[in-house]
């Protein structure tokens, strides 16, 4: 007989098989109103029809060359077992594999707490939450304070964005991305809120431009090295890349007009032009945004998906872990814990700059957005490492422009309801360094491929912002500028070689 025959005949076999299961299993049921002995006869009968099961499933994987025989044969079996939900006899063994088993509600419970509370090793971080409180309840001083709320949020930043990719799961593509795009730079508003209702509008201004720094030379350059180092070259769509920094150079302008203004001293009404513009310039970039929303989600997806890849690796990668309303409750608790540690760290900044020895613009512009930006810092590190650079572009620069075109102009809409003057005259420094820096990163993106070389160059740039700005003077920061012992070590140090 050819070997395609004998896989037909096992098949029969295999088929007629598990409907003579069916009817045992009826049998097996149908004996729990008998006596014991016709449960156990029943359960004999029901394990004999699954080891039938098993050594057809086992002749036709062989005659077809894959396991798919096992799994049919098992798989349907199983299902018309869980479907009945059968008792079984004292000292019955069922087949192994026959049953999945479902876990109980309390043991869901804890491998979700598992997952939440031990799924990274940054989370060792989160044992500074109760000093922090303890240090604000006892006023033991700003420094401490602030230190202890800084690396509490490390960990938090990291797992909101965990929470919020395992939620976005169990929705369609459209609303998973507004989820992400929602509660992505969700840490950076919560501060930002803080901060205007503390009338700290500078440190408003500084922070948000130092996350979009961040974003799109420190973690995108991360992505680029680390991504780079196990491969020659990684390709992207440009494309889609592309049309983020058109947005970006829009929203620079949005941000330089205001400023333009002040320095050329051509108000119209002086100081109130500037905030006149900056409240419709924060609307227009508003509504740029949400057009941008339907055109990544709806109109032009194929600019912005991943291709489909070969690997076997990551099979695995879609399954939930959290469930939904799960996701609901870590969500809530992450932000709960971000919102009272982003008041310890508003409060706190001004000591702590003192303590530190680093201005309130260095700690706002380098520091703040580090410890916002851990949850895109992670997450484009990893997507490069399994070269998804789509996707690490994506939460790079998608981020930074999240920030210049939703939350900058948000925080200008919130100042003008709680009646704060929050505008965008970012002065002349800060935004001559993000046209910089928007260009740089245009440029080293616009051909669509990346090497560990470009995210060297990129985190080097990122450096030599962060020392820009630690000797940098804000002129409305006047009296917190690095004044004290380790800027009077480096100029001491500078005129000494002169």
């Amino acid at each position: 007989m050819s070997m395609s025959g004998e896989a037909s005949k096992q098949r029969v076999r295999l088929a007629n098989a598990v409907l003579n299961s069916e009817s045992m299993m009826e049998a097996s049921f149908g004996g729990r109103e008998a006596g014991a002995d016709t449960k156990e006869e029943s359960f004999s009968d029901l394990q004999a029809a699954a080891l039938e099961i098993e050594e057809a499933a086992v002749e036709d994987a062989y005659y077809r060359n894959k396991k798919s025989g096992i799994q049919v044969g098992l798989s349907a079996l199983s299902q018309m077992v869980n479907t009945r939900a059968p008792t079984s006899p004292k000292g019955a063994k069922m087949p192994r594999g026959l049953m999945s088993a479902k876990p109980k509600p309390r043991d869901e419970a804890m491998e979700h707490f598992k997952n939440v509370l031990f799924g990274t090793k940054l989370n060792i971080l989160l044992v500074f939450i109760p000093f922090a409180m303890v240090s604000h309840t006892f006023d033991m001083g700003d420094g401490p304070t602030f230190t202890l709320s800084l690396l509490a949020m490390c960990p938090l930043a990291e797992r909101l964005g965990y929470v919020t990719e395992e939620m976005a799961k169990h929705t369609n593509a459209t609303v998973g991305g507004l989820l992400n795009a929602t509660f992505g730079n969700l840490t950076e508003m919560i501060v930002s809120i803080f901060a205007l209702q503390a009338g700290l509008l500078r440190v408003v201004q500084l922070s948000l431009l130092g996350s979009i720094l961040s974003n799109m030379l420190l973690v995108l350059g991360c992505a680029f090295l680390f991504g780079g180092l196990s491969r020659k070259e990684q390709t992207f769509n440009a494309e889609g890349v592309m049309m983020n920094f058109g947005l970006l150079l829009l929203a620079v302008m949005g941000l330089s007009l205001p400023a333009m203004l002040h320095f050329t001293h051509t108000e119209l009404h002086g100081t109130d032009s500037e905030l006149a513009l900056s409240r419709f310039s924060s609307c227009i970039l508003l509504l740029i945004y949400i057009a941008f929303l339907y055109f990544q989600l709806v109109t032009h997806t194929h600019l912005y998906e991943e291709e489909d890849d070969d690997d076997d690796d990551d099979d695995d990668e879609d399954e939930l872990v959290l469930g939904f309303w799960g996701c609901i409750f870590w969500l809530s608790l992450a932000t709960v814990l971000i919102s009272l540690l982003s008041d310890y760290l508003v409060s706190t900044i001004e000591g702590a700059s003192a303590s530190w020895d680093f201005s309130v613009a260095f700690i706002s512009v380098i520091l703040l957005p580090i410890v916002g930006n851990a949850a895109e810092h992670a997450s484009a590190v990893m997507f490069a490492m399994k070269n998804k650079m789509d996707i690490s572009l994506g939460v790079a620069v998608g981020s930074a422009t999240q920030i210049a075109l939703l939350v900058i102009p948000f925080c200008v809409i919130a100042g003008w309801v709680i009646d704060q003057p929050m505008d965008l005259n970012m002065e002349v420094f800060e935004t001559a360094t993000l046209f910089t820096t928007v260009v740089t990163v245009a440029f080293v993106c616009q051909d669509g491929k990346s090497n560990w070389l470009k995210g060297l160059v990129l985190i080097l740039a990122y450096l030599l912002l962060s020392a820009s700005f630690f000797f940098h003077k804000d002129p409305d920061l006047a009296g917190r500028s690095a004044n004290t012992a380790t800027t009077q070590f480096v100029a001491a140090a500078a005129q000494g070689s002169a």
